[in-house]
């Protein structure tokens, strides 16, 4: 494997490096926080703006399409503004919107502000990862990346609790509050504590971009009416999407600093860790999206009861993260990435194979397999796309990191919908099924890295 990341420098001191990683951790905490409420909101945010089930869903929507058009542009100007400026940037667009949303009128309003709530997630999740590089030294990135791994997971796994307690004392507008005191701390201190930004002179490619929001805003659209009534408008626009993104590849291979990153792409290693990131979370959101429909329909659970007995799977993400951060030090990150894709695999095989009526505890331990799989795979997968690559290249590392993620949700929730769509007495059990298919191909991914690593290694 291509070690180029020992020019990486001894990162900040001790004392500053915790300030500055205490910032970055807190904004991730806070946008993975506000993903897992919002979904909790939906219904009531639907009865007291007095709309419609099909236009709230769209609170939801328009943040994950602002973060998955704007994920390129970002990263492109985290290389030519500075980590440290777009990070914070994104932090205080996200903290204003927070309030934007509390203080909506309308769910016209409220979904506008989500969009803008997206642009700032966006600038988080592409600088996060590239700015925890430059905090850190080179000896201790596993221990980090485990850190941001941990905290995702654990503010997913609370953020439906925490929702349901808010909801409990404050009306929804509360829900969005939250973030203001929190986001107008973190904003002057990250830009105190942060590493000087380091910055690429490169110009805006204003092209690029809008084939960027044409394509992506046509897949993700797309796949959300794809389970409605409009199939065949849905298709459509998500093939015109993928035109567009074959436009987007062409007219990038003419640019001499592109905004899509083709040079980390054309490394084998790194496309591979690519790719196993998308087939992993297109499985992990077959298995969010189908198992409360498995749970509730087939097995006649309660809301409440499906919410507990799903928690396992982010709790011991969260558990195992750090786990796998330590077991890098002994054994080969590849490695640990495949057996944690392969673990993943069985715990949904598992959850295929349910009892008609299993006790709570047979469902729990399968969760938690999954949930174990996922953690072993995250923290190393993550640590080998950010450490492949130069460090110069961090932003746009950063950037695919997140892309990757994106669109593997989005693959996910196209297959889901599809699935469901068809129907069927079994539909959630072919979606576990589905599931396994793509934890077996990332897993398949992840097993070529190794083999490619030692045959460059012996080169």
């Amino acid at each position: 494997m291509t070690d180029i990341s020992a020019s990486v420098p001894h990162g900040l001191p001790p004392v500053r490096r915790r300030w500055a990683m205490s910032c970055v951790l807190l904004a991730l905490a806070l946008s993975s926080l506000d993903a897992a409420i919002a979904n909790i909101a939906l219904p009531t945010i639907e009865r007291v703006l007095s709309t419609t089930s099909a236009d709230a869903v769209w609170v939801v929507n328009a943040y994950q399409l602002a973060v998955t058009i704007c994920l390129l542009p970002a990263a492109a100007l985290s290389e030519s503004l500075g980590l440290r400026r777009v990070y914070a940037s994104g932090l205080a667009i996200f903290t204003v919107a927070s309030l934007a949303c509390a203080l909506s009128p309308t769910i016209t309003v409220l979904v506008c502000a989500r969009l803008a709530q997206g642009v700032g997630g966006s600038c988080m999740s592409v600088s996060s990862m590239a700015l925890v590089r430059t905090i850190y030294p080179k000896d201790k990135l596993r221990g980090a990346y485990a850190l941001v791994a941990l905290a995702v997971a654990t503010s997913s796994a609370l953020g439906p609790t925490l929702a349901a307690l808010i909801l409990a004392v404050a009306s929804w507008p509360w829900l969005f509050l939250v973030n203001v005191p929190f986001g107008a701390i973190a904003v002057p201190l990250l830009l105190a504590v942060a590493p000087p930004d380091t910055r690429v002179a490169r110009r805006f490619d204003w092209t690029g971009a809008a084939l960027n929001a044409l394509a992506f805003g046509l897949i993700i659209g797309g796949v959300h009416y794809l389970g409605g009534a409009s199939v065949p408008a849905a298709a459509a626009a998500i093939a015109a999407g993928l035109v567009c993104l074959g436009v987007l590849a062409r007219q990038q291979k003419r640019q001499p600093q592109p905004m899509l990153p083709l040079d980390l792409l054309r490394i084998p290693e790194f496309a591979l860790s690519v790719a196993a990131s998308i087939c992993t979370y297109a499985a992990q959101v077959l298995a969010y999206v189908s198992i409360p429909f498995l749970f509730e329909t087939s097995l006649h659970l309660t809301p409440v009861q499906t919410g507990l007995l799903v928690t396992p799977w982010p709790l011991l993400v969260g558990v195992t993260a750090p786990l796998a951060g330590r077991l890098m030090g002994r054994y080969p990150a590849d490695i640990i990435a495949s057996v944690g894709l392969l673990i993943l695999a069985g715990g949904l095989v598992l959850m295929a194979a349910l009892p008609a009526a299993p006790a709570h505890w047979n469902i729990v331990w399968r969760l938690a397999l999954c949930g174990i799989g996922f953690g072993l795979f995250q923290t190393p997968n993550n640590t080998l796309m950010m450490t492949i690559g130069p460090v110069a290249r961090s932003s746009a590392a950063s950037g695919l990191n997140a892309a990757a993620r994106f669109v593997g949700m989005a693959l996910g929730s196209a297959v889901v919908a599809g699935i469901l769509g068809v129907g069927g007495a079994h539909a959630t059990v072919v979606c576990l099924e589905a599931g396994v298919g793509f934890a077996l191909v990332g897993a398949a991914a992840s097993i070529v890295r190794r083999r490619w690593h030692r045959r460059t290694a012996h080169k």
